[in-house]
């Protein structure tokens, strides 16, 4: 086994920017790309190795033939390959929106539910999101404030910066404002339930598609309880810095801002790496591999291999 260099498939959903194809240099024939899926095993878009054995091969092929050992033993409870990772660029604001949790989800879209984990890559000065409610409602307001399209008075509207945080627990109604590039950490899911897109039009000219009845059945309606911003616990060491951002039993992600060298190794799960700026080299028994800002790695569980360089990395596993 060795490290998987992946190709990332892209989206070109009518809020997104440029930023990608700009400064991630991802390639595409369309004039955005609002969403590139730098880990994915889904049906609705899958990741292609780059290099070695099974090259041009997507993700889930490899696995498929690599076996569960690849996985860990900690990806062993999931039917399926259990994390979506996405870098995404709100040029303009995405709609307001929920996930569904498992029970619901596998009851009635056939996947997994989706509690996600938000990186703030970059933002443009004054950007915002939506994080839950500020304040306690009744499903039934809820309800009520999306038929009379009056549900902003009771968003929670917060300020990001470079560097924040957000755990999206599944059943958070939430949406990204405009100018914010995220990277986002997710069950493999793509099921979403839009509670209201501001009246726009989509590619056909028509109002896209709203979820009010699923929306209403699977929003908590409280307001969130999970701390947000400039959160995670910031551990110094050698070869740099760790934070965590994110620890639950779908994925661990942590930050590693890393000048220098660090071996890495988990004999019970797959890690992804995402270098989001930077450029390091990544050594291997066999190999070595040259990564820089935007390349997304998969390494089989079980592999010894070591970073060496200045870079922010986005690192993830089981």
């Amino acid at each position: 086994m060795y490290p998987l260099l992946l190709k990332a498939p892209l989206k070109d959903y009518l809020w997104g920017g440029r930023r990608l194809i700009d400064e991630f240099q991802f390639e595409t024939e369309s004039e955005k790309a609002a969403e590139a899926w730098m880990l994915s095993c889904h049906k609705d878009g899958d990741s292609i190795v780059r290099n070695g054995k099974y090259a041009g091969l997507t993700l889930k092929e490899t696995l498929d033939l690599l076996g569960k050992e690849a996985l860990g033993k900690k990806a062993a409870d999931f039917t399926y390959f259990p994390i979506l990772i996405k870098l995404i660029d709100a040029k303009d604001r995405l709609s307001v929106q929920v996930h569904p949790n498992d029970e619901y989800a596998l009851a009635n879209e056939g996947e997994y539910g989706k509690t996600e984990m938000w990186y703030v890559v970059d933002c443009d000065e004054g950007a915002k999101l939506i994080y839950g409610f500020n304040q306690d409602i009744s499903q039934g307001e809820f309800l009520e404030r999306i038929n009379s399209n009056n549900l902003s008075p009771v968003c929670n509207y917060v300020p990001v910066k470079k560097g924040d945080v957000f755990f999206i627990e599944a059943g958070t109604m939430h949406a990204i404002g405009k100018g914010i590039l995220i990277a986002e950490v997710q069950q493999n899911s793509n099921t979403t339930y839009r509670v209201s897109d501001y009246g726009r039009l989509g590619a056909d000219g028509k109002p896209r598609q709203l979820h009010i009845k699923q929306a209403v059945e699977v929003t908590k309606t409280s307001r969130p309880t999970k701390p947000y911003g400039a959160v995670g616990d910031v551990t110094l060491y050698p070869f740099g810095t760790v934070r965590e951002l994110a620890a639950c039993e779908y994925f661990h992600t942590e930050l590693i801002n890393l000048d220098g060298n660090v071996g890495i190794y988990d004999d019970e799960s797959f890690i992804s790496l995402l270098i989001l700026n930077g450029e390091i080299t990544l050594s291997y028994t066999g190999g070595m591999l040259k990564l820089k800002k935007g390349d997304s790695v998969f390494l089989p569980a079980g592999l010894k291999s070591r970073l060496i360089g200045t870079a922010e990395i986005l690192y993830t596993h089981m």
